[in-house]
């Protein structure tokens, strides 16, 4: 505000106005009402100049000064305002609350302040995503977290979380906006993730906020919602409350619940492991071939937030995890999923618009969307009442599914079929629904005919045959007489108008009229508006009812959903036990295997105590990434309560799941790749525990050859020995294989590949053992790396695998007294010594093809004459087996 002058006497009156209600919002823009237009002034204009690309102009001079301005049409400003909010900026919308009397500007206040977090209007929410507004704040090394969905009516608090936890809850819950303490210091790996709204320190003050807090929920402590009275918590849940409020002008009683959510509850997902499981973005950023694109298939927009929640917070209850698989069943075995179906694609939004209803801010169409979800919940309600099994699993899903016949009925008889888009419009309740209002529009639109009728019959009555009843914008409402007929004129008719021919009269029943039908159209609108408020009023005593009915057709919504998707692509009901463990058969990555235009191989995986580690070697675009990705997201899934992409699926407690997969230069924090790779590393090796999945990719592969493989070698010791973490060791450090000669607990496996002069086919089929080599130059030329390089590849490679062999005999001649070592100090062993032998003649070559050949085809090749039979008819015949397991 450089604009404003310390004397504000020297600006106008309307610009002094201005000021001392900008000054109460300096960090929003400020719409300011003037006439049709919301008008922005000084800096404000510039910076919505800027941002919404419109133009920045001038009005007159204050304080000796021209005035930046800028400005949007009122009945347009919805997109405008969508787009700040879009761009993280908060509005205050300054309108006119006072008459108009002549001295001095109309009295203006903000009526209402929408934020990125706060918003719960259906033209500026994403209808597949949440709205939340995060409190956050630091005591000593512990992170205080609160938020808020006011869209949902849901506000939960946190226990204290270290900082790590605080980032991976953030990124599960999403916020659109976080509320801070000014003088607090926010971690650089958030301060991009949202909005950040600074708020006074002293709204954080703990003994305040839970005083606050009983009186919003007017007990006398938090003891039944689980939070004590030292829980520090309730500084950010007071603060967060206190802001929210603030926002509305509203006193937001509809908030009625605070649920405190541990995150013990979940399986916990920290950053990396989000963002490399694609939940719902890919690495690139992208919404498609995300788990949530495979998933959301939900007909209602409650459904598809639901299923975010689900997949972003997965659960450890293995009781609430085999209801929900059992729901599923339940409502497969339904026979009449179309009815259903057709019924929840006609439901719309139902969570937020009781909110809107709740808060008055609903507009005409969200009751006609109400009273259509009200005429389709019976066919739902019937649907699902007849399902015994469901009603079995959860009875109180037959409690939440009541048809309102009563309020249903209501909207039927007073609101129009189509009204218009809002209430200051008029023509929104329907006629028969109130006498008063339906005779003020009969005035404002039926007022010729009455005109007409009276003309009629005063013609009648004074025998008249020339009386005309008009209007003028100056005399109003008149009867028109010649004056040849002025003697038949009774007493009652009071001269308006003399005129050369005519005579012109007022009497009572037209003067009744005229004072009606003049004022018929405000009147109407007024009254109009009385009974809207009346009507949200009355059905505000509903919205307990219609929240728990707009969460049981989430459920049923997804639940018919992730059957389908079952029955669909063949997945199956994972089965949770209490011993450690995960027995995946054939298993599949449920997006891959959705993308390939050839049949995706299925694979094995079996990890428990007696073998916690799979030591997994075999060559780039061989399926490792895939494979480890694969387990990850079949526990993930079954962790929501989701069927799964395999054959067979055993389960035992999962705490997290982890994931070290690829890295990359992290320039906001300044570190670089081989940094960022062991900063999650450490972080798993720090909280890995023996319930952990964890899985890690080509450890130390960004330092030297002996600095990686000692890294890698002393993690995987850490984690099979110490952690006793499940964990899948990708990696192409060869030597890593010799794990499994000396912990009892490794494995090791490969990914298959079939070599043929220049050519290489991958398998991607797990086997036991470990791999052969790492097929690097026939991935680069498959890359397009020039000939020439290959070419002088293979003959460095050649070089340095001789190098490497004589060292590793002088070393081993050195070592051959030495005890076992956990971690390597010689160089990397000669990867030629486990390669296998290349052949001359065609035939020759093809053990090379048996080795990785699937069972399926064994016996056609044994039906060949081993004479004819080369190494590219072999391949043929894989070919062949690909194409037969696609159709």
């Amino acid at each position: 505000m450089t604009e404003r002058k310390q004397d504000l006497k020297a600006h106008t009156p309307m610009m002094q106005q201005y000021w001392e209600i900008k000054e109460r919002y300096p960090n929003m823009l400020l719409f300011y009402r003037l006439g049709d237009f919301y008008e922005l002034f000084y800096e404000d204009a510039k910076k919505a100049a800027r941002l919404l690309d419109i133009t920045l102009t001038q009005r007159g001079n204050s304080a000796g000064a021209p005035i930046p301005m800028a400005g949007i049409p009122h009945h347009s400003s919805e997109s405008y305002l969508a787009r700040l909010l879009k761009q993280g900026e908060s509005v205050a919308i300054c309108e006119q609350v006072g008459e108009v009397t002549g001295k001095g500007p109309v009295e203006r206040d903000v009526v209402r302040i929408l934020t990125p977090g706060t918003l719960t209007d259906d033209y500026l929410l994403d209808a597949k995503n949440e709205s939340i507004t995060v409190a956050l704040d630091q005591v000593d090394d512990q992170w205080l977290i609160a938020w808020i969905n006011l869209a949902a009516a849901q506000f939960a608090v946190m226990p204290p979380l270290s900082e790590e936890a605080m980032t991976a809850e953030l990124l599960r819950i999403k916020p659109s906006e976080i509320v801070v303490r000014e003088s607090l210091t926010v971690p650089g790996k958030i301060r991009s993730l949202c909005h950040f709204t600074p708020y006074p320190d002293w709204h954080f003050d703990q003994a305040r906020n839970y005083t606050l807090l009983c009186e919003h929920f007017k007990t006398q402590s938090l003891q039944g919602f689980s939070i004590a009275d030292h829980d520090l918590g309730t500084q950010v849940a007071g603060a967060l409350l206190t802001y929210v409020k603030e926002t509305q002008k509203d006193p937001l009683s509809y908030i009625d619940q605070i649920t405190l959510e541990s995150i013990d509850d979940a399986v916990i997902l920290d950053m990396t492991t989000r963002r490399n499981l694609e939940i719902e973005r890919t690495l690139y950023g992208e919404t498609n071939h995300t788990v949530r694109a495979l998933l959301d298939e939900c007909q209602t927009p409650m459904g598809s937030r639901l299923l975010s929640r689900w997949l972003n917070r997965p659960l450890r209850d293995h009781q609430t995890l085999n209801q929900r698989l059992d729901l599923i069943e339940a409502f497969e075995a339904e026979s009449d999923h179309k009815t259903i179906l057709n019924a929840l694609a006609e439901i719309g939004d139902l969570e937020r618009l009781v909110t809107r209803i709740v808060l008055k801010t609903a507009r005409p169409r969200d009751l006609t969307q109400l009273r259509k979800i009200l005429q389709n919940t019976p066919q739902i309600v019937d649907a699902v009442a007849n399902n015994i099994e469901v009603a079995k699993i959860d009875p109180l899903w037959l409690d939440w599914l009541k048809a309102q016949t009563e309020l249903c009925d209501l909207l039927e008889r007073a609101i129009v079929d189509e009204p218009p888009l809002l209430i200051r419009d008029g023509g929104v309740i329907r006629e028969g629904y109130n006498s008063d209002l339906d005779e003020l529009l009969n005035l404002s639109t039926k007022g010729d005919q009455f005109l007409l009728n009276l003309e009629i019959e005063e013609r009648e009555r004074l025998n008249i045959p020339t009386l005309k009843v008009g209007y003028n914008r100056v005399h109003g409402y008149y009867i028109e007489v010649s004056k040849i007929h002025a003697d038949k004129v009774p007493a009652e008719y009071v001269r308006r108008q003399t005129l050369k021919d005519v005579e012109r009269y007022i009497y009572p029943a037209l003067k009744e009229f005229e004072n009606k039908i003049l004022s018929a159209k405000e009147r109407s609108l007024a009254l109009e508006k009385v009974l809207w408020d009346q009507l949200l009023d009355h059905i505000e005593p509903y919205q307990t009812e219609l929240r728990l009915l707009s969460d049981a057709l989430s459920h049923i919504d997804i639940f018919i959903t992730l059957g389908r998707l079952k029955n669909r692509y063949n997945w199956c009901r994972p089965h949770f036990k209490k011993q450690l463990g995960i027995e995946i058969v054939k298993g599949r990555h449920p997006i891959v295997e959705r993308t390939l235009t050839r049949p995706f191989i299925p694979n094995d995986l079996s990890i428990n105590p007696e073998s916690n580690m799979l030591i997994v070697t075999g060559p780039n675009m061989g399926g490792k990434s895939t494979y480890m990705r694969q387990t990850a997201l079949i526990v993930l899934l079954a962790h929501i309560g989701c069927f799964v992409p395999a054959e067979r699926v055993e389960l035992g407690p999962i705490d997290r799941i982890f994931t070290r997969i690829g890295a990359q230069d992290d320039l906001n924090s300044e570190q670089s790749t081989f940094m960022v790779e062991m900063t999650e590393t450490a972080t798993i090796l720090n909280a890995a525990t023996a319930q952990s999945l964890v899985l890690m990719d080509e450890v130390g592969r960004g330092t030297s050859t002996l600095d990686g493989l000692s890294l890698a070698w002393s993690s995987a010791v850490y984690l099979t020995e110490k952690a006793k973490a499940m964990t899948i060791f990708a990696t192409h450090y060869f030597e890593m294989t010799e794990l499994e000669e000396l912990y009892p607990t490794v494995r090791n496996l490969h990914l298959d590949a079939v070599e043929y002069k220049d050519e290489i086919i991958f398998m991607h089929e797990v086997k036991p053992g470990a791999a052969s080599k790492s097929y690097g130059l026939q991935v680069a030329a498959l890359a397009g790396v020039p000939k020439l390089v290959i070419n002088a590849a293979k003959a460095k490679l050649a070089e340095l695998e001789k190098s490497f062999q004589v060292a590793t005999q002088r070393h081993q001649r050195v070592d051959d007294d030495t005890p076992d070592r956990e971690v390597p100090t010689s160089p990397a062993k000669v990867e030629s010594k486990k390669r296998t032998p290349q052949y001359e003649s065609p035939q020759a070559e093809l053990p090379l093809f048996m080795e990785a050949m699937p069972s399926e085809i064994e016996e056609e090749i044994k039906k060949l004459d081993p004479n004819d039979l080369t190494p590219r008819m072999a391949l043929d015949l894989i070919y062949q087996w690909q194409k037969k397991l696609r159709s």
